[in-house]
């Protein structure tokens, strides 16, 4: 096949583009089944070895799901499994990287608080609650993390926005929290920490958007802060 030449990158990419913008068109549903590669390869003027490889990249982000013996289908492009590659990226950062990211974290935590301060239920304030009771109950640093992680993750699914609790989700993996908050947690802050979360929750009681946002960036810059603090030369 002659395949048609792309613009700027290979033509790998531009099959991603194309099926992509099948998706994104509505010609591709969530749950659907994709044409076959020769099909598709037909269609857009792509040979089929690129074919296969722009189908093995969109499956790898979550965006395709290949079932043996069935074929390839569209995901439901629920935005957990779309931004899971972000968690990676979160795992594996270094350096001034890692500050860039908390700097990311800061703006999105205390959007995300702000957000759940207006439309918490009680039943996940009680798990917000429950969580902060069990920070305040322990010296233990592993059972810290497990709660503090867990304190945050039930602040951005009251939020009400799926994304923006997923990128927090990998802004907040354990992996990335642990590298973080060991350095962090041995220059004392267990005290200091569980005051940041107890504001947080606070504003939450008091249904205070703007309060629960000040918060919430309060709590992230002390650890963005020292962060930075190590990267200085």
């Amino acid at each position: 096949m002659q395949e048609r030449k792309s613009p700027r990158g290979t033509v790998a990419e531009r099959a991603v583009e194309e099926i992509k913008a099948l998706i994104a068109d509505g010609r591709l549903g969530p749950g659907e089944r994709l044409p076959t590669e020769r099909d598709l390869s037909t269609q857009l003027g792509i040979s089929r070895n690129s074919m296969r490889e722009a189908i093995r990249a969109l499956t790898v982000m979550g965006v395709l799901e290949a079932r043996h013996g069935s074929g390839v289908y569209v995901t439901q492009l629920e935005a957990g499994d779309l931004l899971e590659s972000f968690g990676v990226v979160a795992d594996l950062s270094r350096g001034r990287q890692l500050a860039e990211l908390l700097e990311i974290r800061r703006v999105l935590e205390s959007t995300a608080a702000a957000l759940a301060a207006a439309r918490i239920t009680e039943e996940q304030l009680a798990e917000v609650e429950r969580h902060l009771d069990a920070m305040n109950t322990t010296d233990d640093p592993e059972r810290i993390l497990a709660h503090d992680l867990a304190f945050h993750r039930a602040v951005a699914d009251a939020c009400g926005n799926e994304t923006m609790a997923a990128m927090l989700e990998g802004l907040a993996s354990r992996t990335f929290r642990t590298r973080v908050w060991r350095g962090y947690q041995e220059e004392g802050a267990y005290d200091r920490t569980r005051r940041e979360h107890a504001r947080i929750h606070r504003a939450l009681v008091d249904r205070d958007p703007e309060a629960a946002r000040t918060a919430a960036a309060a709590h992230v810059s002390e650890v963005e802060a020292w962060l930075r603090s190590q990267l200085r030369p």
